[in-house]
């Protein structure tokens, strides 16, 4: 700490005060489709004479991220650091100030929550935060991290508001538990902080833990709007989906009737078989050999896949997107398919079958044998 303020008198650092409780922050609250990794790689590029951090949880959705800024620029401009939500945290959370907290050496991170951890007190910090070999659990890095913010009088915020001058983070609904109280030091450090997230979306969290359970995937808005300093929610600029046929967007629509409808482009009229259909499950074969399109089931369990044609998970489908997709659905889908209420899903399984409908740009098929609401769905044959 002395070091650092050592540094700020030399110029070396530039002394910015984190007390200073007014926000800059907005929580952008976006659609499926509607261009969110684009919005961030364009808005940051645009920042070239500030700091910028891009963060998210996955290391997919950071792989995608670089993908993007390679794609529309051929290189990660030097002014931007891109990194997953845990390894910032070590770095700049755990690493810089851990002794005020621990004083052996943390070698690493484990992506758990440690099922003993539960049961143990914080006092016994090596049980409570860190396995044998001394990896710090996942779900407890954010929490270690307030922890040295506290014990170092607020250090860790201070020293990250001279580094970055904006924050965005990415897939904000996958913040959960401690994760969400770091993310509130931010919003009041004077560092400017851009939340981005479908919370429809919400299918992965950083934290199992009891705290801000409340809080977690499609309820994390709620948790911005607590705060007292005052957070822009943006719920409008992107609230089009690009993607899906104009059917397959309005379907996703009602499993979320508490969000803003996301709005459609003009359907692809020349193209052929497009929108929402029911298939019957002896139809499947003729349906995958005339259309080709991706499977998608809840789990590597699920019974009746075509292992001869591609597949993939609803979770692991998530950021990607196929002209068709065929929904193997679960017992609880098949149920929503013939009453058309949401309520009847779970809030996980609601999520997971929202990402799985919007990966779709032209069809979207069901298997179902019985009867449907022809309003919504056509029957193929």
């Amino acid at each position: 700490m002395l070091r650092l303020k050592k540094l700020y008198f030399l110029g070396i650092l530039p002394m910015r005060s984190s007390n200073d409780t007014s926000t800059n922050t907005k929580l952008i609250v976006a659609g499926a489709g509607s261009g969110k990794t684009t919005h961030i790689v364009s808005s940051s590029t645009q920042e070239s004479t500030r700091k910028v951090l891009v963060t998210t949880f996955t290391r997919a959705n950071e792989a995608e991220i670089r993908s993007k800024f390679v794609k529309n620029t051929g290189f990660i401009p030097s002014h931007i650091t891109v990194q997953t939500w845990f390894t910032f945290l070590l770095q700049h959370g755990v690493r810089p100030f851990q002794g005020s907290k621990y004083k052996g050496v943390i070698t690493g991170l484990l992506l758990s929550s440690g099922a003993s951890a539960l049961y143990t007190k914080e006092a016994d910090i090596e049980k409570h935060y860190l396995t044998p070999d001394r990896k710090i659990y996942s779900d407890k890095v954010a929490k270690f991290a307030i922890k040295c913010n506290e014990l170092s009088n607020n250090a860790v915020i201070d020293r990250l508001a001279q580094i970055y001058d904006h924050i965005y983070i990415d897939e904000v609904q996958d913040m959960a538990g401690y994760d969400l109280d770091f993310i509130k030091l931010l919003v009041a450090s004077g560092i400017e902080v851009t939340l981005v997230g479908d919370p429809r979306q919400g299918t992965y969290s950083t934290s199992n833990s009891a705290k801000n359970k409340k809080y977690k995937k499609s309820k994390v808005v709620s948790f911005f709007q607590g705060i007292p300093s005052g957070i822009t929610i943006d719920d409008s600029t992107l609230n089009t989906n690009f993607r899906c046929e104009p059917t397959i967007c309005n379907l996703s629509n009602t499993l979320f009737p508490d969000f803003n409808a996301v709005a459609a482009t003009t359907a692809q009229m020349s193209v052929p078989h497009r929108g929402v259909f029911i298939i019957k499950a002896g139809d499947v074969d003729d349906y995958l050999k005339e259309f080709m399109p991706m499977q998608l089931r809840e789990r590597i369990t699920s019974k009746g896949i075509r292992a001869e044609y591609p597949v993939h998970n609803f979770g692991t489908s998530k950021g990607l997107e196929f002209d068709r997709v065929l929904i193997y659905p679960t017992k609880a889908i098949t149920d929503w398919l013939k009453s058309q209420k949401h309520e009847s899903l779970q809030p996980t399984s609601k999520a997971k079958l929202y990402v799985a409908i919007t990966r779709a740009r032209l069809s979207v098929a069901f298997i179902h044998d019985d009867g449907f609401d022809d309003k919504i769905f056509q029957a193929w044959r």
